[in-house]
């Protein structure tokens, strides 16, 4: 991944991903070198390099009055996060019995964009549900290379069950728990059905989901994959 999306990714602005990598490359230094550097209006520059003080991802030395900014090591990205996860693990419980008190039964949600289809397939991972799948032509894989090895992991981890319905001439690595319907079978959708939920993903350059939640509606789902899962061929 690139490393200025990486941090945009860990929760730094534009400007303090900006700021700090100039910091990095530069060593100590002025602030108003730091907005030379970056080209960031001087202002925009002291904002940026605030919060990654108050992030502890900058510190500063005062030499005769002046203030000289310097990046602290990297490896400070792995302990905000790891603060990020306590906090989020200290007020899940509370939320959880807000979220299930409120949510509404055989409810059906679209999520758009990548993030949204990676919220999904994480969704298919937390779950924990075998999974069974038609229409997958490696699109994960395409649309989201940088996502793909990890999620096969956590279906691993998990122990999750994947079945597959695929076309004939795709490449497939789990062949022993993949079936195969004919070649002109061609499809932008990949339906994912796993406990009482189908996820719908549909692979557009701007790749949407929609996660139908309704037991009776994956019940039926799951009896038309375990049908086409007969006729299929197995290679």
């Amino acid at each position: 991944m690139d490393i200025e999306k990486g941090l945009q990714a860990l929760g730094l602005s534009q400007n303090e991903t900006k700021v700090y990598l100039a910091l990095v490359e530069m060593g100590s230094s002025k602030a108003g070198k730091i907005a030379k550097a970056t080209k960031i209006q001087r202002s925009s520059c002291y904002e940026a390099v605030n919060s990654l003080l108050n992030k502890g991802m900058v510190s500063f030395a005062v030499v005769g009055k002046i203030k000289f900014f310097q990046a602290t090591s990297p490896r400070r990205l792995l302990e905000i996060v790891k603060e990020q996860e306590d906090i989020a693990k200290e007020i899940l419980p509370k939320l959880s019995e807000k979220h299930k008190a409120t949510k509404i039964t055989g409810q059906v949600r679209l999520f758009k964009g990548k993030k949204g289809v990676i919220s999904v397939l994480n969704d298919i991972v937390r779950d924990g549900s075998d999974n069974c799948v038609f229409g997958s032509e490696g699109q994960i894989r395409q649309k989201l290379p940088e996502f793909h090895n990890q999620f096969i992991r956590m279906l691993k981890e998990r122990k999750i069950k994947v079945r597959e319905i695929g076309r004939q001439g795709t490449s497939k690595t789990n062949l022993e728990n993949t079936r195969f319907v004919p070649k002109a079978v061609s499809s932008p959708v990949s339906t994912n059905i796993y406990g009482d939920k189908i996820a719908i993903i549909i692979w557009t350059d701007e790749p949407e989901a929609i996660v139908i939640e309704n037991s009776a509606a994956a019940l039926a789902y799951k009896n038309y994959f375990e049908f086409m899962w007969e006729n299929a061929k197995k290679s």
